[in-house]
């Protein structure tokens, strides 16, 4: 039987100068699924879970940082040393053979037993004339900016030359490279997730591995870093566990608010560029988590993590962890 409870989870991160997540069909601009009358913009899932594996696989690189063997990724991008890229099947056998499980009869229990991602996020494998899937415990909704954005389209120039100059009278090899970019200049988001317990039975996930989600999420948002992604903090992280494994409340993203809210704040000539220009009103939040509260006799724990240059109104009625 699962040792997790069923759960969600709360994750609130901003971003400055940079975009986290761009959208192909837009110019590589900020996706936009609410439209443009709405202001929002979005991050997808997958983008969030990338954060978490690519901070998993470094964070658990080294043989003694994973003793269990528990912690490889398996969606990953890996080479040969002659530069070929692993498909599925040989992945999952490289895993496997590292955690010198190759020999047991059961190799799709083997990678879930030692790939972090299969039984945390599930897996879809078909190779040849093997083919399973499982549903992952934890999945994330797309993340959504608590306010509205406009993105801004900027240039510049790379000085250095395109080509090796041998005359210097050849007209435009002399000269840098023009780029073109959409930013965001700030922008804070909020991300719902749920964690359920029947399906970690199945397909292994333990009470280690959601701290490690946890941690990863935080942490995993500073890791990744890229030019165009911008600079990116954790803020607020809220893990609520239940006693009931069939219930949840739901959509915890919708009782808490940025302020300002107000479109004319967000989009005027002076829109807030800083974390000591906003503040998170939590307060909605801290009266549905409130163990006298509607929910309270289903609620069995609260946790949550808030990043201290973050002001916080309203008070969430459980335990404040220490940020790894």
């Amino acid at each position: 039987m699962s040792d997790i409870r069923n759960g969600e989870l709360l994750f609130v991160k901003s971003v400055k100068d940079g975009i986290p997540n761009r959208d192909p069909l837009r110019d590589s601009d900020a996706r936009r699924i609410f439209g443009e009358d709405d202001g929002r913009i979005s991050l997808s899932d997958v983008s969030v879970k990338r954060d978490v594996r690519d901070y998993v696989s470094k964070r658990f690189s080294q043989p003694d940082m994973d003793p269990e063997k528990r912690y490889y990724v398996f969606v990953r991008e890996e080479r040969t040393s002659d530069g070929k890229l692993l498909g599925r099947e040989s992945l999952a056998k490289a895993i496997i053979s590292e955690a010198k499980r190759d020999a047991e009869p059961d190799q799709v229990k083997a990678l879930l037993e030692t790939a972090f991602d299969a039984r945390v996020f599930g897996i879809v494998y078909s190779v040849k004339k093997t083919s399973f899937h499982r549903t992952g415990p934890v999945q994330f909704g797309w993340a959504h900016s608590l306010h509205p954005v406009e993105s801004k389209y900027v240039q510049g120039t790379v000085i250095m030359p395109s080509q090796d100059i041998t005359d210097t009278s050849t007209e435009g090899k002399t000269q840098g490279t023009i780029w073109t970019t959409y930013i965001v200049p700030f922008a804070v988001f909020a991300m719902p997730g749920v964690i359920n317990s029947s399906i970690a039975e199945d397909t292994g996930m333990n009470a280690k591995d959601v701290e490690v989600l946890l941690e990863a999420l935080w942490k995993g948002t500073q890791y990744r870093q890229a030019r165009g992604r911008g600079i990116q903090q954790p803020l607020f992280l809220v893990h609520v566990e239940y006693s009931d494994p069939f219930f949840r409340i739901g959509y915890l993203e919708e009782f808490v608010q940025l302020k300002p809210k107000g479109r004319e704040e967000w989009l005027g000539p002076n829109p807030p560029s800083s974390l000591g220009e906003v503040s998170l009103d939590v307060t909605r939040l801290a009266e549905v988590l409130s163990p006298n509260g509607q929910f309270g006799d289903r609620i069995a724990r609260v946790r949550y993590w808030a990043n201290p240059e973050l002001k916080v109104e309203g008070e969430i009625p459980g335990e404040r962890q220490e940020i790894w």
